[in-house]
Formats: C-alpha cells, structure tokens, sequence
C-alpha cells in the first residue's frame, strides 16, 4: 500500500530530526517515532463550502496518522475575508491554515505578505506529484511568479441546456455563442413560463461569467498593464451577454447571481443557462423532477477564437506566514490535497485539480456520466482567471459590470460606457502599479 503524502513527510522529518522526535526514545515513546510533529495543533479556518463538509469526516485519519490535532473554524465567504483581514493586519499567528480565493484576494494577501510562498514546499516529495495538478490551476494561484496556495476546487463554465425544450423545437445544442443566441430566441415563451436565456446578471457577479464570452472573442480585460475591455473584441462579447440576458432573460436579470439564476433554471422556467460547472447539482432541484431529469451539459459556446471558458482554481488551501507551525501546516496541506484525499473528495462531486484523478473512474463516479464527459474537454484548456486580476479586484470587477448593465438596461452607446470604464480600469492598474 502507497503510503500517504503525510506519511512520507513525516519519514523525512524523523530522519532529519526535525519536528518533536527525541532520538532517545523510552520503549513507551516509540509508538510516537514516526510521528515528529505529534501533540502539534493547528487551526483551520475555512469558508461555508461542500469540500469541508467532505474534508471534515476525514480529519480524524489525519489526527491518527501524524498525532496532530486540528480544530476547524467555518465562515460564510464575506465573514471570512473580513476575519482573515482582521486576524493578518493584527499579525496574528493562527489561523495556521486557511482557505481563500486566489482570484479575488491571492493578490492582495500576497502583496500584504499574508500568504506563505509555497514553491519549495510541494517539491519536496516526489510522491506528492505537484506536476499532477493542472496547470490551470496553478496559472490561478501564482502571484508575481510565486505559488501562494495550494488548489482545492476548481470549476470551468459550460452551457447548461434544457435537452426536452430543445428537442421539441428541433434546435441542436448550440455549438457556437451566435446558435446559442438564435436558440434563446426560438425557445424564448415568457408568456407560458419559459425564458430563453438566465445567467448573472447582477454589476459584480456578472464579471466572472461574462469572462468566457470575452476570451471566446479573443480579448480579455487587461493585456500586461493595459486595460483592454474597450476594444472589439469585448464590446462584442459584453453587447451578447447583456443583449441576451436583456432580450430572453427575467426583467430581475440584473440583480442575479448564481443562487438566483441556477434556481431559476432549475424551476424550470428558462431553456439555456451559461455558468460554472460546479454549481451543477443547483441545477437539478429533485423538487422539480420533470426539470432535474432534462438537464443537459455542453462544453461552452465557441466564439470568433473558438470556446475559451475560464478554467479556474475557485478556492486554494493557503499558509499564513507568521504561524509557528508552518510544518504542521504544510503536513495537513500536503495530506489534504493528495491524490488519495482528492480522490475521496471528488467522489463527493466536488471537482479537484489533479489531472490523474479526471483519469480514473473512481475520480469521475461522483458526477452525471454526461457532465463528466464536459469535465474531460475543459478541464486542460481555457483560461486561468474570470475577472481582472488586480489588487482591488471588487473596484475592478464594478468597473467592468457597469458596461454590461448598461446592455441590460437598453442604453445604447455601450463604446462610451466602455472607454470611460476602461480609462477607470487603467487607474486602477497604474495605481497598483506605483
């Protein structure tokens, strides 16, 4: 039996001494030989997220394993910025562990040096396989050049479809973003309870969704230090996504985010519905079983370059640099994304980073056979980010949104609106920048 990333660790830190091990040990200590950092406890503060409640079963194999403790603390997403934020500005050494967001606070907390670079860390053993996570993945979590976490959960955006609808109407499922604008059209019927089309539409939430359409174009919203979200390419791409959210979509589109707008679809009551693949179990309500069992996934619509959806590490497992126990923490990290604790996970349907787990079975069972297959063809391509990455990245993510509620709200001049975001873009940038 392969012995766990843990494990091995461990071994290392025995045989150089490290940790707690005693060289001179009584016979009642030897049971404790193996296990350096035993009596260490560290804390973990995570946020509200299915990947703890499947981690937190498992932690006593861990606790049994290293001789370590772990005490868990959960936050809702906001109170857990604000707790971090709090915590690190006052210098404190705990939490030892934490999870955060790579592309909403990566840059902030590693420009603030709240985040332990972690590049010699996952390079220590061979065993642990860093190569085995997608590069995607990494591409997220890397912040000027260095690894500030360690991906857990990574999601891409598909196009989720109604297979009854669309087989009623004979339309295909749509393969490009100009079919999937006729197909909203065609099985438009807001006066018998179906919408065409639902996604994000609120200022902020939006961003990250519309980020798919804006790659598939061929732009993006910044090219080095410039902002870029005036060009062509993203009018074309803002002017689609609001045009269809404003055209087939509910009239409260514009104040949606995703609990809004999968629960919309999942009640039926629109055909089409582009957003993140692991929100997918909000998609099929078993209250709604006519619905939950006419749920289709489809790679994302290709555009002018051909489909290039974000390919994201969601959320990572992160150090913080003034924890006295950075080698117990970097132990529960290495133990908790293995590919044996990954594999666990993801069989909870909980999508993971590491490629040799896609390549199993076992690693694929806890997802729709079809989804699974949508899964395989995203998960190598794509794009490493779905919003700006800046420092300021709620300012910047406001700045970008602005342009699409102006599609959704029927303005016009939508190049105006967009040159004057893009020039708020770039101040924010060359803000950072000094």
């Amino acid at each position: 039996m392969r012995r766990s990333g843990a494990a091995l660790i461990l071994a290392a830190l025995a045989a150089t001494g490290c940790g707690n091990s005693n060289n001179n040990l009584s016979a009642g200590d030897k049971s404790t030989a193996n296990k350096p950092l035993a009596g260490q406890s560290i804390t973990l503060v995570t946020g509200s997220h299915p990947w703890v409640d499947a981690i937190r079963p498992l932690l006593p194999q861990f606790e049994a394993e290293t001789g370590m403790s772990v005490s868990v603390q959960s936050f809702f997403e906001d109170q857990l910025t604000q707790k971090l934020t709090v915590q690190f500005t006052s210098r404190s050494e705990t939490p030892d562990v934490f999870m955060y967001r790579p592309l909403q606070e990566g840059k902030l907390f590693f420009r603030n040096g709240w985040l332990e670079p972690l590049d010699d860390f996952v390079k220590r053993t061979a065993d642990y396989d860093y190569e085995d996570f997608t590069a995607q993945s990494i591409g997220s979590s890397i912040v000027d050049g260095k690894l500030s976490g360690v991906p857990i959960i990574i999601e891409q955006a598909i196009l989720y479809y109604r297979k009854d609808l669309l087989h009623e109407a004979g339309i295909p499922v749509p393969q490009t973003i100009e079919q999937l604008a006729e197909a909203a059209s065609r099985l438009h019927d807001p006066d018998n309870g179906v919408y065409g089309f639902v996604a994000r539409g609120g200022r902020s939430p939006l961003v990250t969704q519309v980020s798919s359409y804006l790659y598939s174009e061929g732009g993006d919203f910044t090219f080095g230090n410039k902002a870029t979200i005036n060009t062509p390419e993203a009018i074309k791409a803002f002017t689609m996504y609001g045009t269809l959210l404003r055209d087939y979509g509910p009239s409260d589109a514009i104040n949606m985010s995703w609990p809004q707008a999968s629960a919309f679809f999942a009640e039926g009551k629109a055909a089409l519905y582009t957003d993140a693949n692991s929100i997918y179990k909000m998609t099929m309500d078993p209250d709604y079983p006519d619905v939950a069992g006419n749920v289709g996934f489809a790679t994302f619509p290709a555009g002018a370059k051909g489909s290039r959806p974000y390919n994201i590490t969601s959320w990572g497992l992160a150090i913080n640099p003034k924890s006295a126990h950075k080698e117990a923490a970097w132990t529960f990290i290495e133990w908790a994304t293995s590919k044996e604790i990954t594999m666990l996970i993801q069989q909870k349907g909980i999508p993971g980073p590491r490629s040799s787990v896609w390549d199993q079975e076992e690693g694929t069972a806890g997802f729709p056979v079809e989804l699974v297959k949508v899964f395989k063809k995203s998960v190598n391509g794509g794009v490493d980010h779905d919003r700006p990455t800046t420092i300021n990245v709620a300012e910047a993510r406001e700045t970008v949104g602005e342009i699409v509620q102006k599609v959704i709200t029927g303005e016009t001049n939508i190049q105006e609106t967009a040159d004057h975001a893009n020039a708020a873009l770039q101040a924010i940038l060359d803000k950072e920048a000094e």
